[in-house]
């Protein structure tokens, strides 16, 4: 396709001949396209070259279209027509919040964080459709079609294919129920937990460790869990029933301690850095307006909800 559009001439030598055959000379049609006449003659010349054919019969007063010139014009007027429309629809997508955002989140976070803002965000921006796909893998963005994907991870996102936003922090933290710490008692430095019911995450980047971190100085402790699981929602309503102290990130576990339910454990000890949330998008600089208006509002939400 493109070697057949080149060969049939330029963008600017079909625009050429169109404005020219409209304003009836090539002066005129340089003072509406705001071209030097001689460029436009040479546009056209080289487009009757390449075809073979001439276009326009040209006179010391005036040209005029030929025959072939005459039919020929009026294709290329309709493609012309055709690519400006096509233009202002790409550019009216891009501007305007409309039209579908395929969207994949990890099932947790998708569940806790991404499903409540939902009906208000659809309410709000009644042009846009969400498609949402919660799964825990790494999608790939480009290959699967997906608008953006939400991830959530413990070290930075590089890829210089793709487009990333971090919208978030997070760590990890160590919580228990107060009924479990009232049984059982508190631990007072990381050692103690080898001594309590601990549940484990397997889907940790570290595990069966948790190194944990305070101040600069850091412990790894291995411990010794009464309940493994690979999905952290299950540990932690284990956690709040009194099942023992996990290892979580607070975006998790933040509303259960903000309602009393759980207690961080070992204040200060946390994972070994910090983990973020982030945006994953195709690449390319324009951003449509309906997937960076759905990013703006994760990340406010997110904002709000952990600032509570």
């Amino acid at each position: 396709m493109m070697q057949e559009l080149q060969e049939l001439g330029g963008l600017d030598e079909l625009a050429a001949l169109v404005a020219v055959a409209e304003a009836g000379s090539f002066i005129a049609a340089a003072k509406v396209l705001g071209r030097d006449a001689s460029v436009l003659s040479r546009r056209v010349s080289q487009l009757e070259e390449r075809l073979g054919v001439r276009l326009l019969s040209r006179t010391t007063r005036r040209v005029a279209l030929t025959e072939v010139g005459s039919a020929y014009c009026r294709r290329v007027q309709a493609l012309l027509d055709e690519l400006a429309s096509a233009n202002r629809e790409a550019t009216d997508n891009a501007a305007s919040p409309q039209g579908l955002v395929r969207v994949s989140v990890p099932v947790s976070f998708g569940r806790a964080w991404i499903a409540p803002l939902l009906p208000a965000f659809l309410a709000r921006h009644p042009q846009i459709r969400l498609d949402l796909r919660l799964t825990d893998r790494f999608v790939d963005v480009v290959a699967e079609g997906f608008d953006v994907s939400i991830r959530v991870a413990a070290g930075e996102q590089r890829d210089s294919s793709l487009t990333t936003r971090r919208i978030a922090s997070y760590r990890n933290l160590l919580v228990a129920s107060p009924g479990y710490l009232s049984a059982h008692g508190t631990p007072r430095a990381p050692d103690d937990l080898m001594q309590h019911a601990c549940l484990g995450f397997t889907g940790y980047a570290a595990w069966p460790d948790w190194p944990l971190t305070k101040d600069g100085k850091r412990h790894t402790v291995r411990p010794n869990c009464t309940l493994v699981a690979d999905h952290s929602e299950v540990l932690l309503t284990a956690a709040v029933e009194g099942a023992g102290i996990t290892f979580t990130a607070d975006w998790l576990a933040g509303p259960a301690l903000r309602a009393g339910r759980l207690i961080e454990v070992l204040p200060g000890w946390g994972g070994k850095k910090s983990g973020g949330v982030y945006a994953i998008l195709p690449p390319g600089r324009l951003v449509p307006a309906k997937t960076r208006l759905f990013v703006d509002e994760v990340a406010q939400a997110i904002k709000a909800g952990w600032a509570r």
